[in-house]
């Protein structure tokens, strides 16, 4: 049972440094354009997002609005939707926390 237990729970780590992982690729590959590498820090055009919830993600990113009754860090609408993004934000939440 805690051979069981063991595994399982190396498994559960195991899936979380993957979407860590993958969730640092799209973060390096699709935002640091406009957004700062180290997530924590005010990027050329777009604003620091670490700690970003999946709910802001999901409205901001994928459909280009924000969550009701969140205050924008920024007034501008430069950003564009990216629906293609939709599956990866699990992992970029998980990855900006």
């Amino acid at each position: 049972m805690i051979g069981l237990l063991g595994q399982i729970v190396q498994y559960c780590l195991q899936g979380r440094v993957i979407g860590l992982h993958a969730g640092q690729q799209i973060w390096l590959g699709q935002c640091v354009a406009c957004h700062n590498p180290d997530p924590s820090k005010d990027g050329t055009l777009g604003p620091a997002v670490k700690g970003s919830s999946l709910a802001l993600l999901e409205a901001r990113v994928v459909r280009g609005e924000y969550p009701p009754g969140y205050k924008p860090k920024r007034p501008t609408k430069v950003m564009p939707p990216r629906p293609d993004l939709a599956p990866s934000m699990p992992d970029l939440a998980a990855y900006l926390q």
